[in-house]
C-alpha cells in the first residue's frame, strides 16, 4: 500500500487555522494584561503616571493596528500563481545568463532562468518559482509556507509578511518591557488571593510575549539578511556554489524589489500603483539581474 505524502502535507493547512486562533488568543491576553489590568486604570490617576500610561497605550494600539493589518494582508493575499499554460519567452534565457560560467552549468542556474516544468501542476515554472506540497500548487518566488498565516509567502505578499514579522517583534518586545515590573512583583502579589487572577494573567502575558520576542528576533535578523541579498529561504540552499548571485542588485535595489520605491508606503502593507506598474518583481514573473543593471 502506497502512502501519498503530499496528501499528508496538504492536511497541515488545518493546523494553520488553529494557529490563527492562537494568534488571536495571544493578542487578547496581551491586550487585557497591558490595557485593562495594568495601564488603563492609571490613565485616571493624573500626573506623570497618567502621561506615561497614555504614551504606552497609544504606542501599543498603533503597533497592534499595524500588526493586525499586515497579518490580514498576508493571510488573504495570494502569494502569486503561475498563469495557465505559462511558457518562458523565447530568448529569455539569454537575457538572464549568470556571470559565472561554473554557475551557468549548475542545475539550479538552469531552473532559475525560467526553463523549468512542474510535473505536479503540468505547467511551466517561471524564474524563482517552486511547488508547494501543502498548497498543492506552484508559487511565484516562493519563500516558504507559513502555518501561522495559513498561506505561502511569495512574490505578492512577502512585504506583508516582513511587516507582520517586524510589528509582531516590536509589539511583543514592548509588552515584555512594560509588563516587567508587574512580572517582578508577581510572586509577592500571588499570595494575595484577591489579586491572584490578575497576577496570573499578567504572568502568562509576559512569558508568552517574552518567548515570542526572542524567537522572532532570530527570524527578523534572518529575513533582513535575505532581503539585503535578494534571496528567498528556498534559494539559500539552492544557490550554494554560485559565485555571484545574479539577482543581487545591491542593497537599495534589493529592498525596492520587495517594498517598492515609494518611501511613504514602506511601513504599510500597501503598494503604489506606480510601483506595481514599474517593478515586475512585485508580480513574480520577471526579475532583473546583475547583467541587466550593469548594462
Amino acid at each position: 500500500m502506497e502512502i501519498n505524502v503530499f496528501k499528508f502535507c496538504s492536511g497541515l493547512r488545518v493546523l494553520g487555522y488553529v494557529m490563527i486562533l492562537l494568534v488571536a488568543a495571544i493578542v487578547g491576553v496581551s491586550y487585557y494584561a497591558v490595557v485593562s489590568l495594568t495601564y488603563g486604570p492609571l490613565l485616571l490617576r493624573g500626573g506623570f503616571d497618567s502621561f506615561l500610561s497614555f504614551i504606552i497605550v497609544i504606542i501599543f494600539h498603533v503597533l497592534l493596528v499595524l500588526l493586525l493589518w499586515s497579518y490580514i494582508r498576508v493571510v488573504l493575499k495570494d502569494p502569486g500563481s503561475v498563469p495557465e499554460n505559462w511558457r518562458a519567452v523565447p530568448g529569455e534565457e539569454s537575457l538572464e545568463v549568470g556571470t559565472s560560467l561554473a554557475a551557468a552549468e549548475d542545475g539550479f542556474e538552469r531552473r532559475s532562468r525560467g526553463g523549468g516544468y512542474c510535473i505536479h501542476c503540468q505547467n511551466g515554472k517561471p524564474p524563482r518559482c517552486h511547488h508547494c506540497s501543502i498548497c498543492q500548487r506552484c508559487v511565484l518566488k516562493m519563500d516558504h509556507h507559513c502555518v501561522w498565516v495559513v498561506n505561502c509567502v511569495g512574490a505578492c505578499n512577502y512585504k506583508f509578511f516582513l511587516l507582520f514579522l517586524l510589528y509582531t517583534f516590536l509589539e511583543t518586545t514592548m509588552v515584555t518591557i512594560v509588563l516587567l515590573p508587574s512580572f517582578i512583583n508577581f510572586f509577592g502579589e500571588a499570595k494575595n488571593h484577591s489579586s491572584a487572577a490578575k497576577s496570573a494573567i499578567i504572568f502568562l502575558a509576559f512569558v508568552l510575549n517574552f518567548a515570542f520576542a526572542l524567537s522572532l528576533l532570530c527570524f527578523v535578523v534572518m529575513h533582513a539578511s535575505l532581503l539585503s541579498s535578494n534571496t528567498t529561504s528556498v534559494e539559500v540552499h539552492e544557490k550554494k556554489g554560485v559565485v555571484r548571485w545574479k539577482y543581487n542588485l545591491g542593497r537599495k535595489k534589493n529592498f525596492e524589489q520587495v517594498f517598492g520605491t515609494k518611501k511613504s508606503l514602506w511601513l504599510f502593507p500597501l503598494f503604489s500603483e506606480d510601483d506595481l506598474e514599474k517593478i515586475p518583481a512585485l508580480h513574480g514573473l520577471e526579475f532583473p539581474t546583475r547583467s541587466d543593471v550593469d548594462a
